[in-house]
C-alpha cells in the first residue's frame, strides 16, 4: 500500500511525534513539561495517546526511574528522520524559487538583431533576477578563438565552416540587401536597374575583405558590379552603416536591421531586390567549459529554442 492509501498516517496526531521526541531527549516527563513550557499532565496524557495509538508501550516511566522501551527507541529514531526531512523543507523551498546566481558572459559580432534571443533573455533575467551578465561585441574570428580558450559563456556570430572544438546551432538567419545614403544619387528612385550601380563605390566588411563567413556578400557587390577596390572596410556593422549613410558608398547591410533607417530616411534599398544572400548567424558553444547554474540554464534555453521554434520562424525576411 502506498502511504496515503494507509489509515494510520492520517489518523496520527503528528503533534504526539514531536511530544514523544522531547521526552526522550529530555530524559522524562518533568523535563520535557519545562521544556516545552506546559504542565506535566498534558505531556503524560499526550504521551497515553501515542501508546494506544501505536499499540505498544514507549516508556517505563515509574517513580525515579525514566527507559525507553525498544519500539520507543525504534520509534525516537524514525521521528528523527521524519523530522530531519521537515527541517530541510525550508531550504528545499528556497531552491524551488529558482534563486539561480552567477555570472553569463556573451561575445557576439556586431549588429546582431535577433527578436527571438531578445524575447529570451528578457524572460530568462525575469526567471532569474540574481543573474548577471556581460556583453562584448567583437570580431566573429575573436569571438571563436575567445571560446576556444574558455573565456567566454556563450558566442553569438557567423562561421564559414564547422569547428571541432565547438558546437554551433543556427540561432537565426538573414538577408543581405544593398543601400546608399540620403546624398546619394539613386536615394529615393524608384524601379531602379542593376545596371545604374555600375562602377559605384561600396563599402563592407572585414570578413568580405578576407573571404570570411560574409564571402555572400562579396557576390552581390560583384553582381551589381560595384568597383572592386573598397572605398571604406569596417569590421563593425554600425560603422559600416556609418559610412553608407554619411556617402562613402553603397554597402550590404541585413535587411531586417535596416529597415528601421529607411523608414527614417536614413538609407535607400537598392536592386537586387529578389535572390539576395542568406546569411546564418550561429549560437555558439565550448561544451568542454565547467559552466555555473546561471551558465548552464541559459545554454539549455537557447538550445530548447533552437530544437522547438522552426529555422523558418527565426529567418528574417
Amino acid at each position: 500500500m502506498k502511504p496515503y492509501e494507509q489509515r494510520f498516517p492520517w489518523n496520527l496526531d503528528w503533534n504526539l511525534l514531536r511530544t514523544f521526541m522531547v521526552v526522550v531527549e529530555q530524559r522524562g516527563i518533568t523535563r520535557a513539561a519545562n521544556f516545552l513550557g506546559v504542565r506535566q499532565p498534558t505531556i503524560s496524557a499526550a504521551l497515553k495517546r501515542l501508546e494506544e495509538m501505536v499499540g505498544q508501550r514507549l516508556v517505563d516511566r515509574r517513580p525515579s526511574h525514566f527507559t525507553v522501551s525498544e519500539a520507543g527507541q525504534i520509534l525516537y529514531r524514525e521521528c528523527s528522520l521524519v523530522f530531519g526531512a521537515v527541517s530541510q523543507l525550508p531550504g528545499l523551498l528556497n531552491a524551488a524559487k529558482n534563486r539561480i546566481s552567477g555570472h553569463v558572459s556573451i561575445m557576439m559580432t556586431s549588429g546582431v538583431v535577433c527578436r527571438h534571443f531578445d524575447e529570451l533573455l528578457e524572460t530568462f533575467n525575469k526567471n532569474y533576477p540574481d543573474v548577471t551578465y556581460s556583453i562584448v561585441v567583437a570580431e566573429s574570428s575573436e569571438v571563436l578563438n575567445t571560446l576556444r580558450q574558455n573565456g567566454a559563456t556563450l558566442g553569438i556570430c557567423l562561421m564559414r565552416e564547422s569547428d571541432h572544438v565547438l558546437d554551433a546551432q543556427v540561432l537565426f538567419r538573414g538577408f543581405f540587401g544593398l543601400y546608399c545614403g540620403p546624398h546619394h544619387r539613386l536615394f529615393g528612385k524608384e524601379k531602379i536597374k542593376l545596371s545604374e550601380l555600375r562602377g559605384e563605390n561600396s563599402v563592407s566588411y572585414q570578413t568580405d575583405a578576407e573571404s570570411g563567413p560574409l564571402h555572400s556578400v562579396t557576390h552581390l557587390r560583384e553582381q551589381a558590379l560595384l568597383r572592386t577596390e573598397l572605398k571604406g572596410i569596417s569590421a563593425n556593422l554600425p560603422e559600416v552603416r556609418r559610412m553608407i549613410v554619411v556617402g562613402l558608398g553603397i554597402g550590404a547591410l541585413p535587411v531586417h536591421v535596416a529597415q528601421r533607417d529607411v523608414q527614417a530616411g536614413n538609407l535607400w534599398r537598392l536592386p537586387p531586390y529578389a535572390g539576395i544572400p542568406a546569411v546564418d548567424v550561429f549560437f555558439v558553444t565550448n561544451p568542454n567549459r565547467s559552466t555555473n547554474p546561471a551558465e548552464s540554464k541559459l545554454i539549455a534555453a537557447i538550445t530548447e529554442l533552437i530544437r522547438t521554434v522552426r529555422l523558418e520562424e527565426r529567418t528574417y525576411q
